[in-house]
């Protein structure tokens, strides 16, 4: 049997090599036929801490590698773009008290 393999969004990189991704979905109510967005969350190890939080990744999956653990980052398929403005005011105020 292959192994499954995704396309998902990191939403979680507190932690050493493993990496919280969201995988966004679809499903049909059963009764009303509305379709709902729902997610399915998977731990991830990325080995290397390639991935920080906001970028889109690739993962498969694996044998368990620890209680919660079955998936492996495979790629980063694009850079999150997001801007974190706090460490820019703090860099910015560091170099001004520099001065």
């Amino acid at each position: 049997m292959p192994k499954t393999v995704a396309v998902g969004v990191v939403t979680g990189d507190k932690t050493d090599k493993t990496r919280r991704v969201e995988i966004p979905r679809l499903v049909k109510h059963p009764k009303y036929g509305k379709y709902i967005k729902q997610k399915t969350i998977c731990y991830v190890h990325d080995e290397n801490n390639d991935s920080s939080q906001g970028d889109t990744v690739e993962i498969i999956e694996c044998p368990p590698r620890s209680k919660t653990k079955r998936w492996e980052l495979v790629k980063v398929v694009e850079k999150s773009r997001e801007v974190d403005v706090a460490a820019m005011k703090a860099a910015r105020e560091s170099a001004a008290a520099g001065e």
